[in-house]
């Protein structure tokens, strides 16, 4: 028999993966993202609360010396200081892998999707800055700008998660890499315009050592502890220096390859474990250890390492020593008439959604079309107000700009902005869903042409093809005969094929050999049975019957559907339909699909849950994208 899906597993998000399953990793950065929110939430009530509590041990905290010391050299710093320069520099290596991570193999790899966000998020900082300055020209607390311009990620996508269903789910991706720009660039400004005095002796070490990295680099080493040496040296150096060392952080953030598990290492994997499996040996632990690190791309491993422990715990510390102000009816008279609170609100509230819409409506105008959101014109205004959320690097800046009063101004100015934009983006939710449903989806979806993640398109003449073939939504599965979640996923693909009467689904074989021993067989077996004017009878059969499909149960469910058994049987014999087997999983190679049931809809690989709810949820949108396009 085959096996069973994990008793503990979700039912239709199982999938079959040569020797290990997992999530896109998109998706668990947004996952973690949205949800480390509520964390940064209560790590900022708390520091307000203690702040107001007890503003004196509050501020002792933040000021106590911590002192690392190896003989004469060592470096002391305050615990702000700790968090702010030391901590911060892992949530920006995060924040560099993710980048890195989009460009390589997200929405950004095909490359005129660059522009846009590049271009957004380019102008959602200079607007804002603009109107900082606008506001508090001719006074000394303009140097203050810096503070006035960063998105922060994870209140945006968190606030984005609250909302729920009223924006598309792109809008994420679509905030994420603007944010990227926005961190990119108020690191630049942090380097250049807000670092202390130059020591040029520590930053030519830095440089030297960041030389160095890129030659390891380039020698193929994978060796992290090789990378944290030389990465906790070049931090060293560019402290000493006088330049913010969270730079360190991002660089190598960007500089971290991403590419998804081939076919063949993961499969080498399998084999490694199946050889540890027969002889236990500390050798064959250590290389099963190596495989799977290798089937994996380095900037995969960092972030499943790093992305949890920023945003559940650095990213919510710095909030804590950070957004502590005593809150009193002196400040917020002296707040809300300050240039430098006034002026951070109107950035954010103003400049950035200014800064993203027009940007955003001046390329797409210009550029007559090829520069276009992946999203509607509803959601980009939605995404232009939730990006007028900062928080974590605006704070990190208005410590560097600003001391006193003038620093409390700042964040009274900052965490204003948190809720304001809270506010404004659910305002826009509701105008949108008020709209009739045509234009409501337009306005949500939009009319861009999305990233097509399948590489070999849909030919009637060749492929498998159930439903008509002129549908405006075509759903590809590739699959295996044995694999248990192929066969929890075929009912639904009934059911989908009931429900919508224009989608037309495709089958193509990804046996996976290595873990399914009966897969390649079966798979010949359908193609044979394809010879006969009967894929689909068999198709059915031996998803119905997964624990039957050696050679004499393949002959059995032949002679059952009234097949021509001799001429079956040579079929079989002769592996007729091995080559066309061969060129469905080339395919999925080259369609990056590295476990089955995997599924595309109109060429868009379908990430989550593939029940009946998943399927139909994309196929509509997949529909109404359609629909707008002709």
């Amino acid at each position: 028999m085959t096996e069973s899906p994990p008793a503990d597993e979700t039912p239709y998000t199982g999938h079959t993966v040569c020797s290990h399953g997992r999530r896109t990793p998109l998706v668990d950065f947004l996952r973690t993202e949205t949800a480390s929110a509520v964390v940064l939430l209560a790590a900022t009530v708390a520091a307000l609360v203690w702040a107001n509590a007890a503003p004196g041990s509050y501020d002792a905290f933040c000021r106590t010396v911590i002192s690392l010391r190896i003989g004469r050299w060592g470096v002391s710093l305050e615990v702000r200081e700790w968090v702010n320069s030391g901590l911060m520099t892992f949530f920006f290596l995060v924040m560099g892998l993710e980048a890195r991570r989009e460009f390589d193999m997200g929405e950004l790899r095909e490359r005129r999707r660059v522009a846009l966000p590049l271009l957004a998020g380019l102008s959602g900082m200079l607007v804002p800055v603009a109107v900082y300055l606008a506001v508090n020209a001719g006074r000394p607390t303009a140097h203050g700008w810096g503070a006035a311009m960063s998105t922060d990620t994870a209140f945006a996508l968190g606030m984005l998660a609250l909302l729920g269903r009223r924006f598309p789910a792109r809008l994420h991706t679509f905030i994420l890499t603007v944010a990227v720009v926005d961190d990119l660039l108020a690191l630049a400004a942090i380097a250049v315009v807000y670092s202390g005095p130059l020591g040029v002796p520590a930053l030519l070490t830095a440089v030297a050592l960041f030389g160095v990295i890129l030659l390891v680099r380039a020698a193929g080493v994978r060796r992290g502890a090789v990378y944290a040496l030389l990465g906790a040296l070049t931090w060293l150096a560019m402290l000493e220096s006088g330049v913010d060392p969270v730079v360190v952080g991002l660089t190598l953030g960007l500089l971290t390859y991403a590419y998804p598990a081939a076919r063949s290492d993961l499969e080498r994997a399998s084999s490694l474990f199946r050889s540890f499996r027969e002889q236990p040996t500390p050798e064959l632990e250590r290389s099963v250890r190596q495989g799977l690190a290798a089937a994996l791309s380095p900037n995969e491993r960092l972030l499943q390492l790093h992305h949890p422990w920023t945003s559940y715990l650095l990213v919510p510390l710095f909030a804590l020593v950070n957004a502590g102000v005593t809150v009193d009816g002196e400040l917020l008279s002296r707040a809300f008439t300050s240039p430098v609170t006034l002026g951070i609100l109107a950035a954010y509230l103003l400049g950035k959604p200014v800064g993203i819409i027009g940007s955003t409506g001046l390329a797409a105008l210009l550029s007559r079309g090829r520069l276009y959101p992946p999203v509607g014109w509803g959601a980009v205004v939605g995404g232009g107000t939730i990006a007028g959320v900062g928080f974590t690097v605006s704070l990190l800046i208005a410590a560097l700009a600003f001391t006193g009063d003038r620093l409390d101004e700042a964040k009274v100015g900052v965490l204003a902005a948190v809720v304001c934009a809270f506010a404004a983006t659910w305002v826009v939710a509701g105008a949108i869903a008020l709209l009739p449903q045509r234009l409501r989806v337009r306005a949500l979806l939009g009319t861009d042409r999305t990233v097509v993640d399948l590489a070999a398109p849909v030919d009637p003449e060749r492929d498998h093809v159930r439903g008509p073939f002129r549908a405006p939504v075509t759903v590809v599965e590739y699959g295996d005969f044995e694999c248990p979640y192929c066969g929890l996923a075929e009912p639904v693909v009934r059911e989908l094929l009931a429900d919508f009467g224009d989608v037309r689904y495709v089958w193509r074989h990804l046996p996976l050999h290595d873990v399914h021993p009966s897969a390649q067989l079966a798979a010949e077996a359908a193609e044979a049975a394809a010879e006969q004017g009967a894929f689909w009878e068999m198709h059915d059969r031996l998803l119905e019957h997964q624990g039957e499909l050696r050679l004499v149960d393949l002959v059995h469910h032949a002679e059952a559907l009234g097949l021509d058994l001799d001429r079956f049987h040579l079929a079989l014999r002769t592996h007729a339909g091995a080559a066309r087997v061969a060129e469905d999983v080339d395919s999925a190679d080259l369609s990056g699909v590295a476990g089955t049931p995997t599924f595309f809809v109109n060429g868009r690989r379908h990430h989550g849950a593939y029940d009946i709810g998943g399927l139909s949820a994309a196929v509509r949108a997949a529909g109404a994208r359609a629909a707008f396009a002709d």
